[in-house]
């Protein structure tokens, strides 16, 4: 089976004349139907193999969404001829397209979006039919080029090689990129913030600044369902059918499998996609409680060949937060604020956006464009919190304390996913063997903000870095690895 990839999120054409004249021609036709809405006559481009291996439908929708988000195509430029690559089959919602029978050589493309810029390669056969597809992020390498340190030292805290370590990982990040960072020490917390601005990179304070942090959200909402364990209002083993009004009562979900993302659920409830094309730069906003309580009473079903593995899921987090608020009469915000913001003193989390505006760091695409922030509604409790490094910071010396019976079982081992990797309730576990050296963490994504969290208990250190970087850039992984080598750095014992 050869790889299919579709990514969504794509901001007079010129043409070298080292491009060959029906190479100009194919790409003449996929930007001319692009630009009128005929995806059917885009697909009818695609040669015969590789059509056996990709629906009409799929294509039509990825190239639907994506001239929804972001705009007609502006502009063309031929870059290079390279090989062809040989496929895989993968279809996602992200950023990409890869489709690919073949390994013709290809020709590839910067092509600028009304708000993003891609790569395109294409591929053509012998019948001058498109035998191979690529779209990616595209790579500036000028903005890496360019980039200055700027970046101070902070005595105790940041050295020469700390700030050389977060000026590598994040040279390539557009203008406007702010980063935040709570160190925490043997249980003392430092901060260091940093923005580029005019491709320097400098020292900034922004920890009482505001960040969505996504799917961190879902340690706060395993949080809540351990107090709720403790407290005996459920056991972890309960059905959520118990509670509330599902398709079959019966099915075997229980809250422990949901926190460790082995119930079987899928991601996303199938009545998601409809709604979330009503907005796609804010795709959560349309679906509402009454389309999650259609799914839950007449679509959900368990997978059983995925049930007991670990298969990541928004969709089960939802639930858990749907059924902690049924059974505490509780709103999501008067939950949240009880369990957590308050018991921990975060004084700026929340769900709500107009509580901390005026501290907000506006979230960027991977232009650096401005996009708008992320209304979750029903599923704030797998990634609708906002807050800062300062909050962030207190949640993190909070796992040090010995006594708090909620956090101390929120950090359980639950589940393995694979040898160096484990599952508490929402924690991931890394060196699940190692109590010397275990750690725990979890990040978090949304259309325009990347975090991470990490928490070495033994040892009473932690990082926790908040980012205006977008889940789409091309360097998105660069937040994870700065975490983990800031982490790295503090040592241990």
């Amino acid at each position: 089976m050869k790889k299919i990839i579709l990514i969504l999120f794509i901001p007079f054409l010129s043409f070298s004349q080292n491009q060959k004249s029906y190479d100009r021609i194919i790409m003449d036709s996929f930007v001319e139907n692009f630009n009128s809405g005929k995806y059917e006559a885009m697909y009818s481009m695609f040669s015969e193999n590789l059509k056996n291996d990709v629906e009409e439908k799929v294509v039509k929708d990825f190239f639907t969404e994506t001239k929804a988000t972001n705009g007609d195509i502006k502009n063309v430029d031929f870059i290079e001829y390279k090989k062809g690559f040989s496929g895989e089959i993968r279809i996602g919602i992200i950023n990409r397209l890869k489709l690919s029978k073949s390994n013709f050589q290809l020709a590839s493309y910067k092509i600028n979006f009304e708000k993003q810029i891609l790569k395109i390669d294409i591929g053509i056969d012998n019948n001058q039919m498109i035998d191979e597809i690529s779209i990616d992020p595209f790579i500036d390498q000028t903005i890496s080029e360019n980039a200055f340190n700027n970046l101070s030292l902070k005595k105790n805290l940041i050295n020469e090689k700390q700030t050389s370590l977060i000026f590598n990982k994040t040279k390539y990040l557009p203008n406007n990129t702010q980063i935040a960072i709570a160190f925490i020490k043997n249980g003392n917390v430092s901060y260091y913030g940093f923005k580029r601005k005019n491709d320097s990179i400098s020292t900034v304070d922004n920890s009482k600044n505001i960040f969505e942090i996504g799917s961190i959200s879902k340690v706060f909402t395993s949080n809540i369902l351990a107090n709720f364990i403790i407290n005996k209002k459920l056991n972890v083993e309960d059905k959520v059918g118990d509670y509330i009004n599902l398709k079959d009562l019966d099915l075997p979900i229980s809250f422990e499998s949901l926190a460790n993302h082995s119930s079987g659920l899928p991601r996303m409830p199938n009545n998601f996609i409809t709604s979330s094309k009503k907005n796609p730069l804010n795709p959560y906003k349309e679906y509402t409680i009454d389309d999650f309580e259609t799914y839950l009473a007449d679509s959900l079903i368990i997978n059983q060949d995925t049930k007991g593995k670990f298969l990541y899921s928004n969709l089960g987090f939802a639930l858990i937060g749907y059924t902690l608020s049924k059974i505490d009469n509780q709103n999501y915000k008067s939950m949240f604020d009880s369990y957590i913001f308050s018991k921990y003193n975060m004084i700026n989390t929340t769900f709500d956006r107009d509580e901390v505006n005026d501290l907000l760091i506006k979230g960027l695409n991977p232009l650096g464009y401005e996009v708008p922030n992320w209304d979750l509604q029903i599923f704030n409790p797998a990634g609708g919190v906002l807050s800062n490094v300062e909050d962030m910071s207190k949640y993190v010396v909070a796992q040090f304390d010995s006594t708090n019976k909620e956090l101390k079982l929120l950090r359980k081992q639950t589940s393995r996913i694979n040898i160096s990797m484990g599952m508490g309730l929402g924690w991931f576990i890394i060196r699940p063997k190692s109590n010397k050296k275990r750690m725990y963490r979890h990040g978090g994504n949304t259309g325009g903000y990347s975090s991470m969290m990490i928490v070495d208990v033994n040892n009473k250190n932690g990082i926790v870095l908040l980012s205006n970087v977008t889940a789409w850039s091309p360097y998105v992984q660069n937040i994870n690895n700065l975490a983990s080598a800031l982490m790295k750095s503090l040592g241990n014992k």
